[in-house]
């Protein structure tokens, strides 16, 4: 989706609105929830609800109090109430759609406690917003160079401007505790405005920055992922994934996030999946599991002695071999089991009648130039004594 300003140009070029997620009109938001109950009117006598949802900055959201019973609709501005001055900000979600929302993020909606809503953003507020915004660029490049004269061990990743201009808070990673008392001072005496610095982790600082994933699309957490769960080794060791550092490991240089969207359906299938460390004796010997595939429900074992040949067998005559072992019964060979599975796999093969196996059945028949030639010269012969 994209907003109005984000109409094509001149010469067919794309406009882009270039505001990076913040457009008025809430299409080319990050993490922008569908209000499915807009077309819907409330029940007689009810009141509409009297919070609204505004968006900061990147994923920032907050919940105000709508006290004065301003006739808001998403992609309004706003300006907004803040621990000193005020803040400008987008209206992304109105009526009991903010409820809901209220509760999942365990916000209590009769909290007497929440900011509350100025008015509507007037130009003038809009236009010092924008001003600060066009700072940022340039501040955050000024910050990082005063922490680096300062040698601290910390990363600054963005800056956020209140919409006033008054303060500017400043997210950052690092892995251990950081004394920013001096860089306060020298950000405060350089930039003339409140700071206030904010730790973050490393899969928030990628949710703010965006980016592209391995997959080709965008970052998960950029654009609907809003809360992370915690992601381990053991997610791609139940998929059967390579533990590689660098292809498991996502912008944040924590694990992918996406480990854990499959990780359920690889469980359900392994409730009854025989363990891969399981052993089989037969009465040829010991065999081992070398591979297995959960969905197909095959498993490949291969004897002690010859650990190249493997043998594919299913679940269910895994099943029964270590049923048999279990009562100290030897179950026959693994060739006898696996030619029980290629007879079955050659009475249900499909044999096409285009001959699938030919690489050449679309081409073109070649013709035949000799006959083609040959009538050529017989026309010929014929039409000389009639020339005469």
């Amino acid at each position: 989706m994209a907003c109005s300003s984000c109409s094509t140009g001149k010469d067919g070029q794309p406009r882009g609105c270039k505001n990076n997620g913040t457009c008025g009109t809430d299409g080319c938001n990050k993490l922008t929830v569908f209000d499915w109950l807009s077309n819907m009117s409330l029940p007689n006598g009810q009141k509409p609800f009297d919070c609204v949802e505004v968006r900061f900055k990147n994923s920032r959201k907050e919940f105000f109090r709508n006290e004065e019973n301003l006739p808001l609709s998403i992609g309004d501005v706003v300006a907004t109430q803040a621990k000193s001055g005020h803040d400008v900000g987008v209206v992304t979600l109105t009526g009991e759609l903010v409820r809901v929302q209220m509760k999942r993020k365990k916000t209590a909606p009769d909290d007497k406690t929440l900011p509350k809503i100025y008015r509507k953003a007037t130009q003038r507020d809009i236009d010092i917003w924008q001003k600060c915004r066009d700072r940022e660029e340039e501040i955050k490049k000024r910050s990082r160079e005063i922490a680096i004269a300062l040698k601290l061990e910390m990363k600054l990743s963005d800056v956020e401007f209140q919409g006033d201009g008054s303060k500017a808070t400043f997210y950052y990673t690092a892995e251990d505790r950081v004394d920013f008392r001096q860089l306060i001072k020298d950000m405060a005496k350089a930039f003339q405005i409140r700071i206030e610095m904010r730790q973050i982790g490393y899969r928030q600082e990628a949710q703010r920055l965006g980016g592209i994933g391995s997959c080709g699309r965008e970052l998960c957490c950029s654009t609907w992922l809003h809360d992370f769960r915690s992601v381990s080794t053991a997610s791609a060791r139940y998929q059967q994934l390579a533990l590689n550092p660098q292809k498991l490991a996502g912008q944040c240089g924590k694990l992918k996030c996406c480990l854990n969207y499959e990780l359920d359906v690889y469980l359900e299938a392994l409730k009854d999946f025989p363990p891969q460390d399981s052993k089989l004796m037969t009465k040829k010997g010991l065999a081992f599991c070398q591979k297995a595939d959960i969905f197909k429900e095959t498993l490949w074992f291969s004897y002690k002695d010859e650990p190249a040949n493997w043998h594919p067998l299913t679940k269910q005559q895994v099943l029964e071999i270590l049923e048999l072992n279990k009562k100290n019964e030897k179950a026959p060979t693994l060739e006898e089991y696996a030619e029980e599975n290629t007879v079955s796999v050659e009475k249900t093969a499909y044999e096409s009648v285009v001959a699938e196996d030919s690489l050449t059945r679309f081409d073109k028949p070649k013709r035949n130039n000799k006959r083609r030639n040959k009538k050529r010269r017989n026309n010929k012969s014929k039409a000389k004594p009639n020339a005469k």
